[in-house]
């Protein structure tokens, strides 16, 4: 990925503002192979089942105090993907100068999230590796008159890097739609067309969904280096 300090400015997303990144082909099929074979052999007590998705939560959920337990993420999600942001710069400015959060979640078709935002748990940003399939983030700005239309769509291409910052995660609101199928894309409805990997793979406008899985890092804010009698943990 380089030695530069910041993503470069030809990872910009157009008309996002301008603390929204994208990168294609951020790690490798082989990479991406490793990765889902590690998900998938997780013990099933790892998997949270919700209405329209599953997850793991590593290294462990936050108290509802929104204070993470301090464990290291296992060598799998550290190894090659930490590096290399690091190289790129992102986390500089995170009070731990890198992740120590990491959801994965799996999104079967029809499957989706609601609009939400990520709130004050954790530094300003989000990086998002996407793996196994593409799929449709959809980007809402935040009103007092309630959710309204998408303003924006981002298509995550497999193996690709979102990174989303400052504007971007206080002033919006993010989602993904429960549907099979994402339509009508292209430059006009999809903000980051220009930068796709492979935008040759929906120049008709359409893709059926498939198991996409995502790797959301974020930097939790409170760490607690010790337990008190598991009292802080308490759910």
């Amino acid at each position: 990925m380089g030695a530069s300090r910041t993503p470069p400015d030809t990872a910009l997303v157009p008309s996002l503002p301008k603390t929204t990144y994208y990168i294609p082909n951020f790690i490798s099929p082989s990479e991406e192979s490793q990765l889902l074979s590690q998900i998938a052999s997780a013990p099933k007590p790892k998997w949270t089942i919700l209405t329209h998705r599953r997850l793991q939560t590593w290294p462990s959920a936050l108290s509802k105090s929104n204070i993470l337990l301090a464990e290291p993420l296992p060598s799998w999600l550290e190894l090659p993907i930490i590096p290399r942001m690091q190289e790129l710069g992102i986390w500089d400015n995170s009070p731990h100068k890198q992740p120590n959060h990491v959801l994965v979640n799996e999104y079967k078709p029809g499957e989706g999230i609601m609009a939400h935002e990520d709130g004050p748990a954790y530094h300003p940003m989000v990086a998002t590796v996407s793996l196994g399939a593409p799929i449709v983030l959809e980007v809402f700005e935040k009103s007092e008159e309630g959710l309204g239309e998408a303003k924006f769509g981002i298509l995550q291409e497999p193996r690709s890097l979102l990174v989303t910052t400052d504007d971007m995660y206080t002033a919006h609101l993010h989602g993904i739609a429960q549907q099979t199928a994402d339509e009508n894309l292209g430059p006009e409805t999809v903000a980051n067309w220009d930068l796709l990997g492979e935008k040759d793979l929906f120049a008709d406008g359409r893709y059926d969904r498939q198991i996409r899985t995502s790797l959301t890092y974020r930097d939790v804010l409170k760490v607690a280096k010790f337990n008190l009698g598991n009292s802080l943990f308490k759910r």
